[in-house]
């Protein structure tokens, strides 16, 4: 099996009339990296492309492809179907959503800032990240078709996880213009609109030696969680985006795109494994057999099953639940890359790397909002022991699972993620790793996409103001 540096597709995706296919729909050959962000414009000609590493030097999520045209509505949304078996459950909309009653704010119990010093944290932090300089503290950019885009700057490329952190990160900020900005280079710009892969999002992921097209889950996940919320904030009845009807598409298409299709066509599957209840790791029969702990998210499951009625959502996040158990290691509680649904790590993925520290904000949600069970505080004191018993100013950035250092470079992104690790731990030395992300500086220069927006997440997570609307 070949190693590759980031959200990743096998190579079975690429054979075939779908190569054919997506080398056209990209723009370009098939063995072209990507495209600069810069020239992208929305509509036809532009593309923003190509995953690589993320943080200092390797890296996490996927990345945007391909250029296809702005466009609304639900296109083919199967809703005749019954709640719990693939359908919407008829033509109603979104239903409310119910989170917790509080929200933690450990910056405030446990370091005792105030209520004034947090807000100046989060608005300094999202400020420079969104509007500050171009060159070297931003990473989203305006476009002058009304469309916007979060830009990896360490490797000039354009990734559907950076849409969806921005669409989470603003959306909970209350920054409506920015969101719908966001989503409207999303649709018009990475979803696919022919093919078997219509409605799923046109992404790059990167090997060691080149790059591939694939269709990754995790940012359709993030997008499709923060139009749900942007409904329940903003309301869908103004503005110039339907929040609800996008939403309703989107989970239409990832229960429903093997019945949209015909049937498993080019080897294009639904989103989720209809057996096991966990996300594939991307939906395609070539990795019809594992996915990753960061792409399982069970606290927008909870929250898809109150959306829509649909039974399936919340087997689907017990489902996800069983599976971080299983993938941990017992003593160090890391989680792998990837691994096969029966929590067995897939090989040349057995480690603890930047992409997988984004399993920590889905397990600090799904705590927070849910209580779930004890296995989620079990699970951040293993790890907190673990990374305190090396030294909080000492540890790496990619361990075995069994602890054995890979790489030795600091990490801004995982002690960002190590923040909500530490909210649910009981150790005591887990204030140093919250004080930790409290004083990390807000990156700049070409390492800042990835470390910054896990920066601004993890601030938003620990003061309590990633909520449920």
């Amino acid at each position: 099996m070949t190693r590759r540096s980031e959200a990743r597709c096998s190579p079975a995706l690429l054979r075939g009339s779908l190569l054919v296919f997506l080398a056209v729909a990209c723009g370009s050959t098939v063995d072209t990296v990507g495209y600069n962000a810069s020239e992208v414009a929305g509509g036809a000609g532009g593309a923003s492309v190509e995953a690589g590493a993320s943080g200092d030097s390797a890296g996490a999520g996927d990345a945007g492809a391909g250029t296809v045209t702005p466009e609304g509505g639900v296109g083919g949304l199967a809703t005749g179907g019954a709640a719990g078996s693939g359908g919407l459950g008829g033509t109603g909309g979104l239903k409310p959503l119910t989170g917790p009653d509080t929200y933690p704010n450990v910056f405030k119990d446990v370091l005792g800032k105030t209520d004034r010093e947090i807000s100046t944290k989060i608005s300094k932090t999202f400020d420079q990240l969104f509007h500050g300089d171009p060159a070297s503290e931003a990473v989203y950019y305006e476009l002058d078709d009304d469309t916007a885009y979060i830009r990896d700057t360490l490797h000039d490329d354009v990734r559907t996880e950076g849409i969806g952190h921005g669409m989470i990160i603003t959306v909970e900020l209350d920054k409506r213009e920015e969101f719908d900005k966001l989503w409207r280079y999303a649709r018009g710009t990475l979803k696919v609109t022919t093919g078997p892969n219509a409605g799923y999002y046109r992404s790059r992921c990167q090997t060691l030696t080149e790059a591939e097209d694939c269709y990754d889950p995790y940012g359709l996940q993030q997008m499709l969680m923060a139009l749900i919320f942007a409904h329940g904030r903003w309301g869908s009845d103004t503005g110039s985006v339907n929040y609800e009807l996008e939403a309703l598409e989107l989970l239409d298409l990832i229960r429903n795109k093997e019945l949209m299709n015909g049937g498993i066509v080019d080897g294009v599957t639904d989103t989720f494994d209809a057996e096991t209840k966990l996300v594939f790791d991307f939906p395609n029969t070539s990795t019809a057999s594992y996915t990753r702990p960061s792409v399982e998210m069970p606290a927008f499951y909870e929250l898809w099953a109150q959306a829509t009625g649909d039974a399936f959502y919340a087997e689907a996040a017990a489902a996800a639940r069983s599976y971080w158990k299983r993938a941990e290691h017992p003593e160090t509680g890391l989680l792998p890359w990837r691994a096969y649904f029966d929590g067995k790590p897939v090989e040349d993925w057995e480690t603890f790397e930047p992409e997988g520290y984004r399993a920590s904000y889905n397990i600090a949600l799904d705590r927070i909002w849910f209580g779930s069970d004890a296995w989620h505080v079990e699970h951040s004191d293993r790890m907190i022991a673990f990374f305190d018993a090396i030294g909080i100013n000492n540890y790496g950035r990619v361990y075995t699972l069994d602890g054995t250092l890979v790489q030795s470079d600091r990490e801004p992104s995982l002690v960002a993620a190590n923040g909500p690790v530490a909210m649910l731990s009981t150790l005591p030395a887990s204030a140093a790793f919250i004080e930790a992300v409290w004083n990390l500086p807000i990156p700049t220069y070409d390492p800042r996409y990835y470390n910054g927006t896990l920066q601004l997440l993890a601030l938003i997570v620990m003061a309590g103001q990633y909520r449920v609307y």
